[in-house]
Order: C-alpha cells, then sequence, then structure tokens
C-alpha cells in the first residue's frame, strides 16, 4: 500500500466532518492534474496507470427491467463473481495503490455476499460505497451497516410514476423512497447518501428538475448529474433512441444548466459537479463523441460481473479473473499502454467523468468560461 493510500485512511474520518477542508484538497488535486495533462500534452509518456478507484460489477441480475439499461437482460446475464474472486481482488487492489471501491451492479444487494464485501474492504484498509437502486435497502441497510458501510449512491430517474415508468416496475418509487428514509431514521447522517441523477432527454425539464432536487433536499442527499450515454456495452438510448438528445434540445439542456449552476452556487455542497463542469453539459449532450477533452480514467480499473478485467467501463480490456488474478494486470505494458491511450481519445470516448476532464483542460476551461457567463447572465429560473 503507497504513502498516499496510508494518509488518506488516516486523515479521511477527520475530513468526512470537514467537508471545507476536503473540498480544498480535492481543488489542489485538481490542479496538480491540470498541469499534468497541460504537460502530457507535449510528453505523453508522462501518463502511467495510476489506479485508485476499482469499479466491480458483483452480479449482473437486477430487480428492475429500465429502459435504458441492459442489466437483467442480455449483458453477461446471470453472472456473478464469487466471495473467494473478490477477496482475491480486493486483496491485489489494496496492494495496487487502490484506495476506493465501488460495488455495484446490476443490483448488487442481490449478491448474498456483499456485506462480507463491504466488511473485507474495511477490515484491510478500503473505502467501499455502494451503488444501488434502493428498492431492497429498507430489509438490506442494517447488515451493511453493521459491516461498515457508510457511503450510498442511488440511481434516480425521477419521481413518483415517471421513475416508474423508467424502470418498468409498479410502486417501485414508494419502495425507493422507503429504503432511503430507514436510512436516514435508523442511522442519520453517518450514512452518506448520494443522488445519482440521470440527465436523459424525457427528464430534460424545469419541473423533472425541481423534483429531483426537492427529493434530494428532503434526505440531504448531494446530486450527482449523470448523463445518458452513447457508448456504455451496458446501456442503450432506448426505442428509437428516444433517451438521447438530438441537436434541437439544446435550449432545452441550457435551461436546465442554468438552474444547475444556480443551484450549485446557492448550495455548493448539494451538487457535487464544479460550476464550469456543469456548464460542459450541453457540450458533451449535443456533440457526444465529437467533445474532445482528455480522459483521466487511467485513475480506474473496472471490473464485470464474468470477471472481465477494463481499464475503464467502456473499453481497454487487460484480461479475466477466471485467468489471472488482478497482480498480473496491474502496471504491465498493456495497463501502460491502456492508461495514455484513454488520455489520447484512442477509444469510443465517452463522457463519463466529465468534470473531472473538463477541470483538468486549459482548453475547454477557457471555453466553458465563456459558456458559464453566457448561460447565467439572461436567463435564470425562479427558485
Amino acid at each position: 500500500m503507497s504513502i498516499r493510500t496510508e494518509i488518506r485512511q488516516v486523515l479521511a474520518p477527520w475530513l468526512s466532518r470537514h467537508s471545507a477542508v476536503k473540498r480544498s484538497l480535492v481543488a489542489a488535486e485538481t490542479s496538480v492534474g491540470l498541469i499534468k495533462h497541460s504537460i502530457a500534452a507535449v510528453v505523453p509518456a508522462i501518463i502511467q496507470p495510476t489506479p485508485r478507484n476499482l469499479t466491480v460489477a458483483i452480479t449482473a441480475n437486477c430487480n428492475l427491467r429500465c429502459v435504458g439499461c441492459r442489466y437483467g437482460r442480455d449483458f453477461m446475464n446471470g453472472s456473478q463473481l464469487s466471495w473467494p474472486m473478490m477477496r482475491d481482488l480486493l486483496d491485489d487492489a489494496r496492494q495496487g495503490g487502490i484506495e476506493h471501491v465501488r460495488l455495484y451492479g446490476g443490483e448488487p444487494l442481490l449478491h448474498r455476499d456483499l456485506p462480507k464485501m463491504v466488511e473485507y474492504c474495511c477490515q484491510i484498509g478500503l473505502t467501499p460505497y455502494v451503488t444501488t437502486n434502493a428498492i431492497l435497502l429498507e430489509q438490506k441497510i442494517d447488515a451493511l451497516y453493521a459491516a461498515g458501510l457508510r457511503a450510498i449512491t442511488v440511481g434516480f430517474y425521477g419521481v413518483g410514476a415517471y421513475y416508474d415508468a423508467y424502470v418498468q416496475r409498479d410502486s417501485h418509487f414508494s419502495r425507493l423512497n422507503a429504503g432511503i428514509a430507514a436510512v436516514r431514521d435508523r442511522y442519520g447522517m453517518d450514512v452518506a447518501l448520494q443522488m445519482n441523477w440521470l440527465l436523459m432527454r424525457p427528464s430534460c425539464n424545469q419541473q423533472a428538475l425541481r423534483e429531483a432536487w426537492k427529493f434530494a433536499d428532503l434526505y440531504s442527499m448531494p446530486m450527482q448529474v449523470d448523463l445518458i450515454h452513447y457508448s456504455l456495452p451496458y446501456f442503450t438510448e432506448g426505442p428509437d433512441r428516444l433517451l438521447q438528445f438530438r441537436p434541437e434540445d439544446r435550449l432545452a439542456i441550457e435551461e436546465v444548466v442554468t438552474e444547475l449552476v444556480r443551484l450549485k452556487r446557492s448550495r455548493p455542497e448539494m451538487i457535487t459537479q464544479s460550476a464550469i463542469g456543469l456548464a460542459s453539459i450541453p457540450e458533451w449532450l449535443i456533440k457526444g463523441p465529437e467533445m474532445k477533452v482528455p480522459c483521466d480514467k487511467y485513475q480506474m480499473i473496472w471490473v464485470g460481473a464474468d470477471g472481465t478485467v477494463q481499464l475503464c467501463y467502456v473499453t481497454f480490456k487487460l484480461g479475466n479473473l477466471h485467468e489471472k488474478r488482478l497482480s498480473q494486470m496491474l502496471f504491465r505494458p498493456e495497463h501502460k499502454s491502456a492508461a495514455r491511450d484513454a488520455f489520447a481519445l484512442k477509444c469510443p470516448n465517452c463522457h463519463c467523468g466529465y468534470d473531472s476532464r473538463v477541470q483538468k483542460s486549459i482548453s475547454a476551461r477557457r471555453h466553458l468560461e465563456n459558456d458559464l457567463v453566457r448561460l447565467t447572465t439572461p436567463r435564470t429560473m425562479a427558485g
């Protein structure tokens, strides 16, 4: 385990109680990334794999049938990582300098060994968090909390009937609500909750944003604005691409972004992305793969439910856990090459991590500063 990782683990409890200091450290790290990416434009070899985050789809099983998702249908159908394989994976991750582990799916709460995985992460010095649809959270939270889980992110697709229509299950918004309420009722603010609000064409309007914001505020859940994908292998754009944006949607996108920036400035702790990152959303959604901003996913590793190991969510396959351990893949020539190729966008060029990417790009920031002024000066929404 690296010195950096050891320091982070010692400071983590203190930083969780001092959010302003934590934000300052994140800003400082972003500044270092800006310098690094600027140099890498001239000296590409400076980009080396530095995995800090491990994202693991522990199961492909799911209890929803979301319009835009292939999990639970035809993506790695029936696949699930065993506990022994997960234990080895987590051991190798710790030794490789990884700090944070995202356990998701599919729906991770369907995996019977999830509490065991959380507990083991905590035992060996990794910081776990779970991304869930929250439908089973009311029944599962006690075991997860006892195992040491203190951070949960929740996929969010709208309020009430709109949510139920997207997940294609009746009365499931009430179950999501009950799950989140149970966390707050039983454990208060000792569990960090985050809403991952998916911005897609049907929900790109002021009413949908107001409803999502009200729900997030009710449960003190910071909002992360996720964007509908065009390149994730387990996502679709819906029938007739109904979820995906078109050029004629720019005005609607800009109206929503204008309000997001206003909310960010009034309650900075309630939206995870920066103002400049939010201002970039129209460009990402309209330009798609033509939005050329260097990628920083050389800082992560993705593992699928069938054992596939990749640099990121979309591409750069490094191997499979059924054939060799993670320790045999990290920092090898293939890993180093993938890191440089990701930075250079020799890939489908998704918009994962769009906020951190634009913050580390001088050219993108200069352009977006003008957009930020344009978006927020002439047109605002009523609160």
